[in-house]
């Protein structure tokens, strides 16, 4: 068990450490330029995890502040460097499930070129390949529709650019519910409505990095690593009627 205020850990060896990254928490270090320069150290994964191992971590790979899920820190420059050509070899599997609205196909892949930056830059390929797990109706009515409909996917991205997943089903009118950014407003006002608990109303991203796949640059172990479903997505399945119990 993690104790209070402290980052799940799935696993640790001298190498490397996987952690639970909660959303809404950013991954590199923070500069408020408001505080003179100051670090700001509230949610931020790389300064809590540093304290909670009392030693020093490299990052290896990055998740959006939104999104949850399992992400890998190196203990070690040297092994991140090998930890990062893995990720760049595509040697290590990258498994997400998010809420998008709309019906998806039963299996799609979407290649469409990003922009290295949300406000523009210089194109770059971008690939995403994703499967329907369920499809779901509500019987909620916006617009001229009296029903709303959601598809609860599992994606595998074969790049990493900023938000990709994110703007890459906005590409295809199947933006993620929870998207402030990216997606439809009039489908996250219902979903915080939906969510509403006794603190009010939340605004709530649903991707996950669910899962990472991978062989251990050292021992050569088949290793997989998965993440749990909080209470928020936990709250989503109930809505929904459904919980994924396949295996991704």
């Amino acid at each position: 068990m993690s104790k209070p205020n402290n980052l799940r850990i799935y696993f640790q060896d001298e190498h490397f450490v996987v952690i639970e990254k909660p959303a809404g928490f950013q991954v590199h270090t923070p500069v408020d330029y408001a505080r003179e320069g100051k670090v700001v150290r509230k949610n931020n994964v790389s300064i809590l995890l540093r304290k909670q191992l009392e030693q020093e971590i490299f990052t290896v790979h990055r998740l959006d502040r939104a999104t949850s899920g399992v992400m890998m820190f190196s203990l070690s420059s040297e092994f991140a460097k090998a930890l990062q050509e893995k990720f760049q070899a595509h040697e290590v599997n990258k498994t997400y499930v998010c809420l998008v609205r709309g019906w998806t196909d039963d299996f799609g892949t979407i290649n469409q070129a990003l922009s290295k930056k949300l406000d523009g830059g210089a194109m770059v390929d971008a690939k995403t390949e994703y499967e329907t797990i369920h499809r779901f109706e509500l019987p909620h009515a916006i617009g001229k529709y009296e029903k709303v409909r959601y598809s609860l996917v599992c994606v595998n991205p074969s790049t990493g650019r900023i938000h990709q997943i994110r703007r890459h089903f906005r590409h295809i009118s199947h933006p993620l519910v929870g998207d402030t950014v990216h997606g439809d407003a009039k489908h996250n006002r219902l979903w915080r409505e939906l969510l509403r608990g006794p603190g009010g109303e939340i605004n709530y991203l649903f991707l996950k990095a669910y899962s990472l796949r991978l062989i251990h640059p050292i021992s050569k172990e088949k290793l997989i690593f998965k993440t749990r479903w909080n209470r928020t997505w936990l709250r989503m399945f109930e809505i929904l009627g459904f919980c994924p119990l396949v295996q991704l």
